[in-house]
């Protein structure tokens, strides 16, 4: 029997299951689709309840931890060091893909900026200190750039968004790898803090000169000026749901059924290289068997019929390899 075919029979069966009810929380970036995942997957099948709160990665990465909740959801992978600080395995199971882009806020006509990676990381080491620094003039010609000082926007919590963009720092930049490193919380050499991609989009938007990163969905939701980012390949591309869902197309586990991974600076003249998985991170083992077999057919769902209504929002849909790699993880338990 087929994929299709067994999950079509699972979902035939679901709405005759009584179910516990579920909670979630975590990542904010991915809780718009959440949201509508769980209306829509509620008003299919009226048994299913389930809850999700956005309460940041490192919030909700803690509240698994803690049994506070059933589920998780993390922009950022979980660590071996860390995962073993849970009482029980934790699977990963990517659900989107997302994007980080940086956002700027300068007045008068200059629009479309370039940047490549030696002037994110020369910014945000505080070693490119203004709009017109050389390198920045270099890769946008004719751009009237300001002779103002920049002013840096960074996440002050800890953050899934965070992890996305020092792990690009970290590829991009023997400095950044060796000084500061990839984490959900870093100690930045310069700027100011914002919680939450809202407080970050908000603090760039009232700050003129201003330069932060959020995710995608939230620079187009806010209406912030963000920038194409020269990837591995040496092109410069703008984030959107082909370029996000070209970083991930090559993507293949380190071991089998394990999906944690980064796509950051992926290979591919289409790739937008800023990119990640966002996962919900899932117990190995269930006490209530209910919420067991709850959380096994909302995940059927979300990685199938789920992935098609994450377009309309704003969100880059798994490549079908991918997809079927996750089904594939949570199918057999």
């Amino acid at each position: 029997m087929s994929w299709q075919s067994a999950l079509a029979l699972l979902l035939a069966g679901l709405c005759l299951r009584a179910q516990d009810s579920l909670t979630g929380g975590g990542a904010t970036f991915p809780a718009p689709l959440y949201q509508k995942w769980i209306s829509t997957f509620g008003e299919k099948f009226p048994a299913a309840k389930i809850t999700y709160r956005a309460i940041g990665s490192g919030a909700g990465i803690e509240a698994l931890r803690k049994g506070e909740i059933d589920f998780a959801a993390s922009d950022a992978p979980v660590s071996d060091e860390d995962l073993a600080q849970f009482p029980q395995g934790i699977r990963h199971v990517p659900t989107v893909v997302g994007g980080v882009v940086p956002i700027y806020h300068l007045e008068g006509p200059v629009r479309d900026l370039r940047f490549t990676p030696e002037i994110l990381a020369g910014i945000y080491l505080g070693k490119i200190k203004r709009w017109d620094d050389a390198l920045l003039k270099a890769a946008n010609r004719g751009a009237a750039l300001p002779a103002h000082e920049i002013h840096v926007v960074h996440r002050a919590d800890g953050s899934g968004t965070t992890y996305i963009w020092t792990d690009y720092l970290s590829k991009v930049s023997a400095e950044w790898r060796s000084s500061i490193h990839a984490a959900k919380e870093v100690r930045w050499p310069v700027g100011a803090g914002a919680n939450g991609n809202e407080g970050v989009a908000e603090l760039v938007a009232k700050t003129p000169d201003a330069i932060g990163y959020v995710e995608f969905i939230y620079a187009v939701e806010s209406h912030l000026s963000y920038g194409a980012v020269r990837n591995a390949a040496g092109r410069f591309v703008q984030a959107d749901l082909s370029s996000l869902t070209a970083a991930a197309a090559a993507f293949q586990p380190a071991q089998p059924g394990d999906l944690r991974g980064s796509i950051t600076n992926a290979a591919g003249a289409r790739a937008y290289p800023i990119a990640s998985f966002t996962y919900f991170l899932i117990p190995e083992k269930f006490n209530d068997p209910a919420k067991a077999e709850g959380m096994r057919d909302f995940l059927r769902w979300t990685l199938t019929f789920g992935q098609k209504e994450s377009a309309s929002l704003g969100y880059a849909a798994l490549p079908d390899t991918v997809a079927k790699q996750a089904l594939a993880s949570v199918g057999g338990r």
